[in-house]
């Protein structure tokens, strides 16, 4: 892969950590977003599961 197909891959997973993280905080879900700086994948799940405040 090029330089250029390192940068657009890394600019876009940048793009949808930032996108989950902030949808995983705004879900509620606080300690999965707290974790998920350490294991990125946890804002993944985080972004999947139901919003707390609706329960």
């Amino acid at each position: 892969m090029s330089g250029i197909g390192w940068f657009l891959f890394a600019a876009i997973y940048f793009v949808l950590l930032i996108t989950l993280g902030v949808l995983t905080f705004r879900k509620g879900h606080l300690v999965l977003g707290l974790i998920g700086i350490i294991f990125p994948v946890l804002w993944l799940i985080g972004a999947i599961l139901p919003s707390r405040r609706h329960r």
